[in-house]
């Protein structure tokens, strides 16, 4: 049940056997349904996730009430309203499941007696956080440099999967462009 998250820890860090069998006790497995948000704005996140199975996108609503996709994720890669889980204060944020999804989830409790169980692991969580900053810091360079034509192109190179498991219009409000961009963008690329 554990393999993947085991697997995922690996390349960042060694574990032992022991380490690796004591994830389970710390861990929580959830499933959710298409559809499903599991984290609503105005809700403190009490989880970080690990994600087996799925797809699920992070959004917030503007001013006029449209949804904006701030990111994706999709197996073997982590989600969380970081801000609200360390700070424990009110998310600005949804986070809602694309697919059947499967995670594994800890608390903020349950992180901090299994950092203190084993401290190897803060190096796991600090290179994560650092590997989450980098795309932020990239994704706002993309969005001030680039037209929305290279945008989508480095979206595709980061997401190659995402375009054949998610609608366009949550793609395009990724990009900050409206749909049929978005089918232009792919038409003028497919002719290239």
């Amino acid at each position: 049940m554990f393999e993947e998250l085991s697997t995922n820890i690996k390349k960042y860090i060694k574990l032992s056997e022991d380490e690796q069998k004591d994830l389970s006790e710390f861990f929580e497995e959830k499933s959710f349904k298409p559809k499903t948000v599991f984290l609503q704005a105005g809700e403190i996140c009490q989880f970080e996730a690990y994600i087996k199975k799925g797809c699920v996108r992070i959004f917030y609503n503007g001013e006029n009430g449209q949804e904006v996709t701030l990111a994706f994720a999709i197996e073997d890669w982590w989600v969380c309203d970081i801000a609200s889980f360390s700070e424990q204060k009110p998310s600005r944020l949804y986070i809602e499941t694309l697919e059947e999804t499967e995670v594994l989830t800890l608390n903020l409790k349950t992180k901090e007696e299994l950092l203190a169980k084993n401290p190897r692991l803060e190096r796991f969580f600090r290179l994560l956080v650092q590997r989450n900053l980098s795309a932020i810091q990239n994704r706002l360079l993309n969005t001030i440099s680039k037209s929305a034509a290279e945008r989508y192109v480095e979206f595709i190179k980061f997401y190659p999967t995402i375009p054949q498991r998610v609608p366009q219009y949550y793609i395009a409000s990724y990009l900050g462009v409206s749909p049929e961009f978005v089918s232009k963008i792919r038409k003028k690329l497919a002719s290239q």
